[in-house]
């Protein structure tokens, strides 16, 4: 089955709502999902990618002036490895932007998942709350 098959069935039954996505699994089906999260869970992992984010950041700001001066010095000096240093330092520090779009794009989600949940938490409790409200003064 190729990876496109094989992702349209796994959405398609997603779209179902009787059966759950079941991760890290082949075939099969079930009611009950491989992945649970509490939002304890990604409140650190969510901080730790912003960590790494601002260490990244940080760091490479410093190899990135290194290496720079190292490839103009060697190519003021004449020497051909200065161009090729050169384009390592830019291939390198595109890489770099790479990750920290990453790290950012997981910090940030994870911040929003957090709050999304919660505020989605807020309101279910406010429609039990009127439901529970609403049976008392029925009785």
């Amino acid at each position: 089955m190729s990876f496109g098959d094989e992702w349209r069935q796994a959405r398609d039954a997603a779209d179902k709502p009787a059966v759950a996505m079941r991760l890290n699994q082949t075939g099969g089906g079930g009611a009950t999902p491989d992945l649970a999260v509490k939002d304890d869970d990604l409140g650190p992992i969510g901080a730790d990618a912003n960590v790494l984010y601002e260490g990244v950041k940080r760091d490479a700001e410093t190899v990135r002036v290194s290496n720079y001066e190292a490839a103009a010095a060697l190519t003021a000096a004449q020497f051909t490895c200065g161009a090729q240093l050169m384009q390592v330092h830019e291939r390198w520090y595109t890489q770099v932007g790479t990750l920290r779009d990453a790290c950012a794009q997981i910090s940030n989600h994870l911040d929003y998942s957090v709050a999304a949940h919660a505020k989605d938490d807020a309101e279910i409790r406010g429609e039990l709350m009127a439901v529970s409200k609403i049976n008392e003064l029925l009785k």
